[in-house]
């Protein structure tokens, strides 16, 4: 079931929002720059299972309004409580990939972690994002020749072998974003900083990061195992930035567990 929900005046959220009377719910939040579309092979599996699973576009991306400003991890927190409070959840899993993890990161430290029992971090762009350096291509890249962005973005997102229909289905997710809010998020990655904020994450988190991953190294993983408190580190063996897709029976299994 897919709904809207407005977070502002002039901007409302998709949600697409699967076994609505599922036993234990897990809220997704997708990397950059694509969408909750991302997560098919977890849709496919956890609803079945009992799970209720809602996907989130953030602003500026998938099926959800574009305005020009909002890219903060800040706003894009605020947005996440906006709908948390809508719907009126309690009690679920947060799960964030890449950038989506470093926005359930600021969630849980700007809003006490409210409503959330359980952190899923998934190649988290934590506590930093991109390089002044990559910032800069990418930036270049996407103000000049987007599509070709999107392939350097898939091009170094997997591990394990890609068919061209699924790097073209992949790619077209990232189409779907506006151009201003995919550079106006590669700026947040370059400035902003995750390390005061982890200190306030108190739920049990579960960190999963494959070990190939060119976007964000590993090394970052463990930083973030060693800094937030009750968290575990699975390292994914075969994944690069995807593991929800590289490794995804493992991946499904080992969050219906963890939740």
């Amino acid at each position: 079931m897919g709904y809207f929900v407005t977070v502002e005046s002039d901007v409302d959220l998709y949600v697409e929002d699967l076994n609505p009377k599922g036993s234990k719910t897990i809220v997704f939040l997708h990397g950059w720059p694509l969408s909750h579309e991302q997560f098919e092979y977890q849709f496919n599996v956890l609803p079945a299972m009992g799970y209720r699973c809602i996907g989130v576009d953030w602003r500026g991306f998938g099926k959800s309004d574009k305005p020009f400003e909002g890219y903060t991890f800040d706003r894009l927190a605020d947005d996440i409580r906006v709908l948390v409070d809508a719907l009126q959840l309690n009690n679920f899993t947060l799960l964030g990939h890449s950038t989506g993890g470093a926005i359930a990161i600021r969630y849980m430290s700007r809003h006490s972690g409210f409503g959330v029992s359980k952190l899923v971090l998934v190649d988290a762009a934590a506590p930093i994002g991109f390089t002044a350096g990559t910032a800069d291509d990418f930036l270049k890249e996407v103000l000049n020749d987007r599509p070709k962005m999107m392939q350097t973005v898939t091009d170094g997102f997997f591990f394990q072998y890609i068919t061209k229909p699924f790097s073209d289905w992949f790619m077209q997710m990232g189409f779907r974003a506006a151009s201003w809010s995919t550079a106006a998020i590669i700026n947040t990655l370059r400035d902003e900083k995750l390390y005061s904020d982890l200190p306030f994450i108190h739920v049990p988190t579960l960190i999963i990061h494959g070990i190939h991953d060119k976007v964000i190294p590993f090394d970052q993983a463990r930083e973030l195992n060693q800094k937030i408190m009750s968290s575990q580190l699975v390292p994914f063996q075969y994944s690069g930035h995807g593991a929800f897709w590289e490794e995804r029976d493992k991946f499904n299994q080992l969050l219906a567990q963890f939740v």
